[in-house]
């Protein structure tokens, strides 16, 4: 047994499914040992594309997305997914090749420290430099990737290393046990919410990760306590219950931002500053928190929790709710902004303009789709409007790459969700810009049968970038490019193209396109002068409740 054979047999031990990643010369020895394994090595387009995979692999999962590539320029190509999954939380392991021990301290051709690289990008970087501390290297890289707060973790492996005899077997995979809050730290939450007039729920992706969603909502029923959302925290509580005020997060004042205005407490659920800071709905400090998570609270002027409840959530939230009484309490003004919330979702559903709103795709969009059913957005001007519209019922059916913000995540990251759910319906939503950036993995998408329709919200152009031009200077530049002819570039590649040429057009194409058995491209003109009128309307937000 050589030492990527070791490799391979303490992934195997960790319950690894698939290894997402491109062949290269320096990861040969790995690719040899992986013919006769459990794991299926699934070949992408790009490294990047592979990263990803592993990324929404992890987030779906909890357990980590292993990503492989070779040296040098694969490396690198991987990095953004690994620093999306560090930045997102998300749990993923990331493999490199690397020149032999010998060529190290000399210039070589291709070689780059990966070590030092992706060390800012991961929570630990390493190389595996004896073959016998394999096992030890692995499992320290799987105990760290899934530990509060999960990430990215990077194992470089020489390839003279990988082909070296090794002596070793694989370690016990063991699990550490649930942490709990302090009893006193408890005793005195319940006597803040018991008091408190206008408690709200901020609650974030540590409340999906933990598995709270259940624990959530029961307390927020219980103690009649509106929940407002991040935008990874979606589905935490299902967002047709009376008590949730949807989501939170847009740079823009928005109704919800009415809601922190009035509050005098709030309960911070698994809130991770990096999906919205503070300083954005507490920039003097003076909301009291209660900080609910299983890690502690960061340092932050705008985040000064009264108290730090650390451990699990869903314990924590069950005995604050069995030590708390909210008799007599009013009901928390913050609930008196749901109507609106919801009749300003509501206004578009039969909105029949063309180019279509992005208001009305997204709304569409969730007619159509499931409970269960899972949509991957990526990054642009679409993400906002799917992070403040697309709402959930159920936690992880809405991923969005939020800390590191990565253009180019939907595509791979919908094959990874197929793999993962092969039963529910997976859905792409994406830009024109984000789309050409990976849409090579479509081809990886009909090589695997992973099934699921890709929704191209065209503008011709960077979106985002014009919309955030034309609030700071009133013009834009350097946005817009030409686009190929999506729906023949999809057949092209045996998928199917769809060209949605009107609003009447566009659930027909939806529920066609989440039939079928090979991927789909949905073609959507939309209209982003909407980004502009909804930035001139938010300006003008008043705050009924405060």
């Amino acid at each position: 047994m050589n030492t990527a054979e070791l490799l391979v047999k303490c992934l195997e031990n960790e319950g690894v499914e698939y290894i997402f990643g491109l062949p290269g010369e320096e990861n040969m020895a790995v690719l040899h040992a992986l013919q006769t394994s459990t794991i299926k090595f699934i070949t992408t387009r790009h490294e990047q594309g592979a990263a990803f995979m592993a990324d929404v692999y992890g987030r779906l999962t909890g357990k980590p997305g292993i990503c492989l590539s070779t040296l040098g320029p694969g490396a690198t190509n991987l990095m953004t997914g690994v620093a999306d999954a560090n930045l997102d939380c998300a749990p993923l392991i990331a493999i490199t090749g690397q020149v032999g021990t010998d060529r190290m301290h000399i210039d070589s051709h291709q070689y780059l420290d990966l070590v030092a690289m992706f060390s800012p990008v991961t929570k630990w970087s390493t190389q595996i430099v004896r073959p016998s501390n394999t096992p030890e290297i692995v499992r320290k890289a799987f105990k760290l990737a899934q530990s509060e707060k999960p990430g990215a973790v990077h194992i470089d492996l020489p390839e003279n290393i990988a082909s070296m005899p090794a002596v070793g077997s694989p370690l016990k995979v063991e699990n550490g046990g649930k942490r709990f809050a302090p009893y006193q730290s408890l005793t005195e939450a319940a006597l803040l919410v018991a008091k408190a007039q206008n408690p709200m729920i901020l609650v974030g992706n540590g409340a999906i990760r933990s598995r709270a969603s259940q624990a959530v909502t029961d307390f927020a029923t219980y103690l009649h306590i509106p929940v407002v959302n991040t935008f990874m925290g979606k589905g935490v509580i299902p967002y047709t219950h009376p008590l949730a005020l949807w989501t939170f997060g847009l740079q823009l004042r928005d109704f919800i931002n009415c809601a922190f205005e009035s509050t005098d407490l709030v309960l911070a659920v698994g809130y991770d500053h990096i999906e919205y800071s503070p300083k954005k709905w507490n920039p003097d400090g003076t909301i009291p928190i209660i900080h609910i998570s299983e890690t502690p609270a960061e340092v932050d002027s705008s985040y000064i929790p009264k108290i730090e409840l650390v451990g699990d959530i869903s314990d924590t939230l069950a005995e604050i709710r069995r030590r708390c009484d909210r008799t007599g309490k009013p009901t928390p003004k913050a609930l008196a902004l749901r109507p609106e919330i919801v009749a300003d979702y509501e206004q578009y559903a039969h909105d029949q303009s063309f180019p279509i709103k992005p208001q009305k795709l997204i709304y569409d969009l969730r007619q159509v789709l499931a409970p269960e059913d899972v949509v991957i957005s990526d990054v642009g001007a679409h993400k906002l409007w799917m992070a403040r519209n697309f709402h959930c019922d159920r936690p992880n059916t809405c991923i969005i790459s939020n800390g590191f913000a990565a253009m180019g995540i939907a595509i791979p990251g919908a094959v990874a969700a197929k793999l993962v759910l092969p039963n529910q319906v997976v859905v792409a939503v994406t830009g024109d810009g984000g789309f050409m950036m990976n849409m090579q993995e479509l081809e990886t998408a009909i090589r695997l049968g992973t099934p699921f329709a890709t929704v191209i919200f065209n503008d011709g152009g960077y979106g985002l970038i014009e919309w955030k031009q034309q609030m700071h200077y009133g013009y834009s530049t350097y946005v817009k490019f030409g686009n190929p002819d999506f729906v023949k570039l999809a057949e092209s590649m045996g998928l199917i193209g769809y060209r949605v040429q009107s609003s009447a057009d566009l659930i027909p194409i939806l529920k066609l396109a989440i039939q079928q058995k090979v991927p789909t491209v949905i073609d959507v003109p939309v209209d982003y002068r909407e980004n502009m009128a909804f930035s001139r309307k938010q300006g003008e937000v008043s705050c009924p409740v405060a």
